[in-house]
């Protein structure tokens, strides 16, 4: 790092305002690491501005000149020992309706800055950015972000879990906001506006946390205003400073947004014989500010059709395969229902609510007739969630009306962590006793003993309730989940429950983590994702980590990782049904490429028959069948700054009582900004006692950005070993912030024949409206 640039800011005043900016020569590394770092609690005040802001890049308005400026970035990536090569600038001001903020990117323009494309909500990670991160509530906490290209390409999100982790951050929130962008011979410079009606915050707080952050992808370095550890995530709200305002936050005044929808919708299942049919739908969101914190959402006759299909996947594992929630009314403040419990014994999964699989397994759509969902702040220290949504009857899938309702009161304590209390409950509305003569899903029918006979019995309802503490400490060194659940239905009254404790440590040199849960044979949450229970019905699990870092002082190398892992599941009654033993080594280039190798010793104990190669074959391994084998991964990733990047995944071993050989990964080119090619391959050899299998999944995505305003996007999936090859175009035109149009025509093909197997058309035009 040869040091950094420091302006020199000159004003001159008189009828006009100019800002010169004169760039003094790089000072030694020795002075460059003395700088001073902006530590936690750093003060920034904010000025309300008393002229006009005009977003055109060029900072010449007074209240810019007179802003407080914060700056002083320190790196979090690849070291965190000195600033970065070039330094950021970011200025906060406001007014009655906006949330004004400005940067001025100091960069070495002759070399092209990375932008994969013009798509919003771009990868952060794959393109240089600079963005504000902020916690309006002063919970350190929840909060969103904001950040912006140097080709004006927006990205924004929410933050939650106090932005611990790399996953705290949700990205499908989508909201209105303004921004220009103006690229000089040395910096580029963003000024953003943002409405105080696009957010939620508490303008009764002395202070909000902030902090900004600059992806500089070209040099390879990740800078932050307030100084973050390098083994800690620089969205971290454990490290931000102080927005101090200088007046009361404003409030904004009645805030509701209407966003009606108009799709019309061609299509044919030829598979199913089922005719050409011509339908036009139309629908409404509405968002009602109840508080400047706290929200209303409604929406009446939601459609989805433009929400971009799932990626396929080769699952070659014996549980269900989660697939992100992208539809975009279960997006906001989405932690407060879908983090309850871990990842694999969550209560509440939004995909279960609108969507369900067939009898062949196929997933299909139900109609939602409405929603509606109260979330937000009451106060500094309370949260609130509640969710409703009904579902239409559909017959062909033997589905009635059901409601669905979740409600979440969730409570800070100490001060990061929060205890949370929630209730999820779905009820199928209109059914009696069971009838012989009628059609009912898999999902409403139980067999249940009444004495002298099994019988079938419908399925009416189901509930969760529970209790979870989330554990963050101010340092950050100590984080944990703990938590207990119980199910209710008219089936069972007994070994109905769901526990988990985890706790883990994280330093700069050493990181050690455990966790333990269970679940009991009659615990049953039918709107959550509980996907080992479907296999074990009832079990205790646990894992334990320990992770080293290792920094060396010279040479490519950022860091490296060793670690070592154990994970055991066994039944209620002890009976060991999964072992599994872990040796992983992690190595990270300056160049930002990763090579990981990792090596496994496993052991099963089948609690149910299985076919690793055809779950509906004849033939398959037996119940209580045991095996033990080692296998091996090694993946790698390229350097991501260059026009082609790739990603490679090879594994080979054992598997069951034969061996799997795969290799999966991408190839991507991209002529910046407008055209990124991305082909994802999944390629899987295995040959076990009874038969062998070769799986093959090949995803060619293109993606077209004009502007950034009109974009084209085609995937294709070739997956054989679901006999499917899906095509999907989506071309979005936003003619205004929020507002779209859009045209998506999805076809499915048989992958032995490449027949039609079904098709549609969809147009769809949704405008923002604020009253």
């Amino acid at each position: 790092m040869g040091g950094y640039f420091a302006p020199v800011r000159i004003m001159i005043h008189s009828r006009f305002l100019f800002l010169i900016s004169i760039l003094l020569p790089n000072i030694d590394a020795d002075e460059a690491m003395a700088q001073e770092k902006n530590g936690p609690g750093t003060e920034l005040t904010i000025k309300k501005a008393k002229g006009t802001i005009r977003l055109d890049g060029i900072l010449d308005e007074e209240d810019w000149l007179n802003a407080n400026v914060a700056t002083g970035f320190y790196m979090n990536l690849p070291v965190d020992t000195m600033p970065p090569s070039y330094q950021t600038e970011a200025r906060l001001t406001f007014d009655q309706h906006f949330f004004y903020v400005s940067f001025v990117c100091y960069d070495n323009m002759e070399k092209p800055n990375i932008v994969q494309s013009l798509r919003r909500d771009f990868d952060t990670d794959m393109n240089d950015n600079i963005g504000l991160y902020m916690d309006p509530y002063n919970d350190h906490t929840n909060g969103f972000y904001f950040v912006i290209t140097p080709y004006n390409v927006q990205h924004e999100g929410t933050v939650f879990g106090g932005g611990t982790f790399s996953d705290a951050l949700n990205s499908n929130w989508d909201n209105k906001w303004y921004s220009e962008v103006k690229r000089y011979p040395d910096r580029w410079v963003a000024e953003l506006a943002i409405p105080f009606k696009s957010f939620r915050y508490n303008n009764q707080v002395d202070h909000w946390n902030v902090t900004f952050l600059r992806k500089d992808l070209k040099h390879n370095q990740l800078s932050s205003w307030i100084a973050t550890p390098i083994q800690y995530t620089a969205t971290s709200f454990g490290y931000t400073g102080k927005l101090l305002w200088e007046e009361t936050a404003p409030h904004p005044g009645p805030n509701v947004s209407l966003i009606p929808y108009g799709a019309t919708t061609v299509s044919n299942d030829k598979e199913n014989g089922v005719p050409t049919s011509f339908t036009g739908t139309v629908g409404l969101d509405a968002k009602v500010a109840v508080t400047p914190a706290l929200n209303l959402d409604l929406t009446i006759n939601p459609d989805f059709s433009n929400v971009e299909v799932d990626r396929q996947v080769i699952n070659l594992t014996r549980f269900e395969y989660q697939f992100p929630e992208r539809r975009t009314f279960f997006l906001e403040n989405s932690d407060l229902f879908s983090t309850p419990g871990y990842p694999d014994t969550r209560p509440f999964f939004s995909r279960r609510i609108g969507l369900v699989r067939d009898a062949s397994g196929n997933l299909q759509k139900i109609p939602i007739v409405y929603g509606a969902r109260l979330s937000g702040k009451l106060g500094k220290n309370w949260r609130v969630g509640v969710m409703n949504l009904q579902t239409k009857k559909t017959e062909s899938l033997g589905l009635p009306d059901q409601n669905y309702t979740v409600a979440v009161v969730q409570r800070q304590i100490f001060s990061r962590s929060n205890i949370d209390f929630f209730v999820v409950n779905k009820q199928s509305l209109g059914l009696n006793t069971y009838d012989s003569t009628k059609f009912y899903h898999s999902d409403l029918i139980r067999k249940v003993w009444n004495g002298s006979d099994t019988v079938k019995k419908l399925n009416l309802y189901n509930r969760v309730v529970g209790a979870d503490f989330n554990l963050f400490t101010k340092s950050n060194n100590w984080n944990g989940d703990f938590y207990y659940h119980k199910s209710f239905d008219d089936f069972s009254t007994n070994n109905n429950y769901s526990y988990g404790g985890f706790l883990g440590y994280f330093s700069r040199h050493f990181s050690i983590m455990a966790s333990r849960s269970g679940i009991g044979k009659n615990y049953n949450a039918e709107v959550g994702f509980v996907p080992a229970q479907a296999v074990y019905n009832g079990f205790v699990n646990g894992f334990s980590r320990t992770e080293g870092k290792i920094y060396p002082k010279q040479g490519a190398v950022t860091f490296m990782v060793p670690g070592l892992e154990f994970d055991y599941t066994q039944l209620p009654d002890g009976t060991v049904t999964d072992k599994m033993y872990v040796a992983d080594y992690t190595i990270n280039f300056k160049n930002t490429a990763r090579i990981m190798a990792t090596g496994r010793k496993i052991f099963q104990l089948l609690p149910m028959a299985y076919n690793p190669i055809d779950p509906v074959g004849l033939q398959s391994f037996q119940t209580r069948q045991q095996f033990d084998w080692n296998e091996s991964n090694l993946q790698f990733y390229s350097d991501r700054r260059k026009i082609v990047t790739y990603t490679l995944n090879a594994s080979a071993g054992q598997y069951y009582d034969g061996t799997k050989y795969g290799i999966a990964g991408t190839i991507s080119y991209r002529y910046q900004p407008y055209v990124n090619i991305t082909v994802t391959y999944d390629y899987q050899d295995i040959k076990i006692s009874y038969g062998s299998a070769k799986f093959l999944l090949v995803s060619p995505r293109v993606d077209l950005t004009f502007t950034n305003k009109l974009f084209f996007t085609t995937i294709v999936q070739y997956n054989d070993r679901y006999n499917n090859v899906g095509l999907n175009t989506r071309f979005q035109w936003r003619f205004k912030p929020a507002s779209d149009f859009f045209i998506v025509y999805t076809e499915n093909y048989f992958s032995d024949t490449f027949n039609s197997r079904n098709q549609a058309l969809v147009l769809k035009f949704t405008y923002w409206l604020n009253l």
